[in-house]
């Protein structure tokens, strides 16, 4: 797990790496443990490393096999890299170290561009192939690393998050209207290889881009989730039986493939309490726990220890328990926004930036149970989908979206007004799912494009701000491909994730199961009043917010009057969602020169 970063120059010039140097220091968070630059011809390289597997210097980055005349920048892990090893050593490949880092190198030597497909894990890299002078990068699955980019002025440019990039300079800050729409109807989701800034995309998930020193540049897939018609052919316990097994295999695999120890966010919820039951399942021992809850409200309490305690004293296990105070969330909400490579609405972004400093105290790796709810239809709002009749979009967006294009309208200036750009984006996303039945088309949109722009995209940012690195086994590729076909109502069924509670029954206590659904709770962002209101008020008041005209004065006038009862229909505070993005603004783009 680690801060990667690059230039290639398309004009002729030589890479400068100053210009790496200085995205580096934008990246340090994300990899304390080591610092190094590679540059040949039109391409630099930076890397800073957080020391997962191997430990050793053989390790480091940027990493140069010079027989093979191949340099990578890697983050994250390959989870097969093992297997992996084991097979290119029998293709006459000779390793000299023992991480993971290497095996992508090997891959690529032996596979070429379809190297992706065999790598099983998180990952975002890229390789510069001396001989060809061209530039492969690379981004898992389902986006769990990210990868941004900017083309601009005769150079490309990549990094771990966009701060890095707009460091470089030279990057078009203005705001991409498009993704402006899907920001705010969306539920704080921009699809990939949109931003909210005009001159940064990023790579979307599955995808590899192959970039030659000339310019030519090639964007594949390599991955797809197409849902299938519903498999009638196993009963339900078979279903039960086969999600286990995949499931137990996928936390195993992201335990011991590590050289530190490795922990659990352990929120309270079904998810992260089975993990930690299947991993007493599978032998673990010496487990160690993270909770973390805030200040209660009127109309919502502020943490779930009341069931996280159940489960640590069933396992016994290490357990570390963290109380947050509101003046406390409020204090260092500009640390977590300098950290969010997007912005973003979700309130437990705070939530995770505090846990995650704690956390890393004790662990440099743990597991989060990000990914069941839309795998597992976990939601209140995919039944009421699933109930409704019409067209997909019909179906899909009164339950969804944050706003209604009309509602949009109404909130934004002049400048962005336009056409409905995220009804358009969904009812083509859910088109290319396949044939199989609306739900498992809904889950699997959400599971490989909404997800990877709002909850993922979240716990990376915010636990890599604390060289912590989060692994989220529900998002298992495997796993998620047998779920594709599951029936639905083993999905949805039982109030959300019947498959999971039925393996969890007998597991874990029986008060985790059968409790409400519940929601990593920071209340403070949800009923805005008192200090929040205030300082949500000055940002949205602020000469640079009335400048940037991004707001319809009379629909924030509307929203400060009674912010309280003002939420979207996913019980979103709308009053937050605009100062985030303007806060967000204002802390990391303003002041750039483009």
């Amino acid at each position: 797990m680690c801060g990667i970063c690059g230039e290639l120059r398309l004009d002729g010039r030589v890479a400068d790496l100053a210009h790496v140097g200085r995205m580096m220091a934008r990246l340090e968070r994300r990899g304390p443990d080591h610092e190094g630059s590679h540059s040949d011809g039109p391409l630099a390289f930076g890397h800073r490393r957080l020391s997962i597997i191997d430990l050793s210097n053989r390790s480091n980055q940027p990493l140069m096999d010079t027989d093979l005349d191949l340099v990578l920048v890697f983050n994250g892990t390959i989870y097969n890299y093992k297997e992996l090893r084991a097979e290119l050593v029998t293709r006459g490949y000779h390793f000299f170290s023992e991480g993971d880092s290497e095996t992508i190198l090997k891959a690529y030597a032996e596979w070429g561009e379809d190297c992706v497909s065999h790598l099983h894990g998180m990952f975002a890299f890229a390789i510069w192939d001396v001989k060809r002078q061209q530039l492969f990068l690379g981004r898992d699955r389902f986006g769990i690393k990210p990868l941004y980019y900017s083309f601009a002025h005769g150079c490309f440019r990549f990094a771990s998050n966009s701060q890095a990039i707009l460091a470089a300079g030279g990057v078009d800050t203005r705001i991409d209207p498009i993704a402006l729409h899907h920001q705010f109807t969306l539920h704080g989701v921009v699809p990939a290889p949109r931003t909210i800034l005009r001159g940064i995309r990023k790579l979307p998930p599955g995808h590899s881009l192959t970039i030659e020193a000339n310019g030519r540049k090639r964007l594949n897939r390599y991955w797809r989730l197409e849902t299938r018609p519903v498999d009638h052919s196993l009963s339900e316990w078979d279903w039960v039986e086969a999600v286990h097994e995949s499931l137990l295999r996928a936390v195993q695999r992201r335990m011991t493939v590590a050289d530190v120890p490795v922990g659990v966010l352990l929120s309270g919820g079904l998810d992260s309490s089975l993990l930690v039951g299947l991993l007493a399942e599978s032998g673990a021992e010496d487990l160690r726990t993270f909770s973390v809850g805030f200040e209660d409200h009127p109309h919502e309490k502020g943490s779930e220890f009341e069931y996280s305690d159940q489960v640590v004293e069933r396992f016994r296990t290490r357990h570390h328990k963290f109380h947050v105070q509101n003046s406390e969330v409020l204090k260092r909400l500009p640390e977590a926004v300098d950290n969010m490579a997007e912005p973003m609405f979700g309130q437990d972004a705070v939530a995770f930036y505090l846990l995650s400093e704690q956390v890393s105290r004790h662990v440099k790796v743990v597991q989060s149970g990000q990914g069941a709810d839309e795998v597992f239809g976990g939601y209140f709002w995919y039944p009421r989908m699933d109930a409704r009749s019409g067209s997909d979009l019909e179906r899909f967006a009164p339950e969804y979206f944050d706003r209604d294009h009309d509602e949009w309208l109404e909130m934004v200036g002049d400048a962005y007004q336009g056409p409905d750009y995220t009804a358009a984006r969904v009812a083509t996303g859910l088109a290319a799912m396949g044939e199989g039945e609306f739900l498992n088309r809904v889950l699997a949109f959400d599971a490989t494009t909404l997800i990877v722009d709002d909850p993922v995209k979240r716990v990376d940012n915010m636990t890599m701000a604390w060289g912590l690195e989060a692994r989220v086994p529900f998002l298992d590729h495997e796993l998620v491909e047998l779920v594709a076909s599951m029936p639905p109502e083993y999905k949805t069924g039982s109030g959300g994730k019947h498959v999971l509670k039925r393996i969890a029954r007998g597991l874990v206590p029986d008060a985790v199961i059968d409790r409400p659904k519940g929601y990593f709770p920071v209340p403070a962002l949800k009923f805005v009043r008192g200090d929040f209101l205030d300082f949500m008020r000055e940002v949205v008041n602020s000469k640079a917010c009335r400048e940037r005209g991004l707001y319809d004065t009379g629909y924030l006038e509307r929203l400060l009057a009674d912010p309280e009862h003002q939420h979207t229909r996913l019980q979103g505070s709308k009053l937050w969602h605009l100062t985030l993005l303007e806060y967000w603004l204002q802390r990391n783009v303003d002041g750039i020169s483009p």
